[in-house]
């Protein structure tokens, strides 16, 4: 036991690394076809919910674009979304398991300019 716990427990903080990258990316894809519909990024009051709800009642939504809702981070955070952003059109950010900016290891932030 004392050897395969820290491997188990290493393997479950690269799987949920893994799975927020992976969840990352479908956001990204949400996004960018919220985009080719509406003709630009939500705005960053409007946020990922704009993806699965036509909040501003626009006729070129064809959403939604993710169902059946914006998912959490695999630590149960909420993705940070900022548009514009200060990397590129938006970012897009999971804090990692602390849930807070910055830190190491899984604590670290994942990114989609990185």
């Amino acid at each position: 036991a004392s050897v395969a716990t820290p491997l188990y427990l290493n393997y479950v903080k690269r799987a949920n690394i893994g799975a927020a990258k992976t969840q990352m990316k479908l956001l990204e894809d949400a996004l960018t076809g919220y985009r080719l519909d509406i003709g630009s990024y939500p705005d960053g009051n409007a946020g990922l919910q704009a993806l699965v709800e036509n909040q501003d009642n626009n006729e070129k939504w064809n959403g939604p674009y993710i169902k059946p809702s914006v998912p959490k981070d695999p630590w149960g955070n909420a993705y940070v979304y900022t548009c514009p952003g200060e990397h590129g059109d938006y970012d897009l950010t999971s804090y990692g398991a602390d849930g807070q900016p910055g830190g190491e290891g899984d604590n670290a932030d994942i990114n989609n300019w990185e």
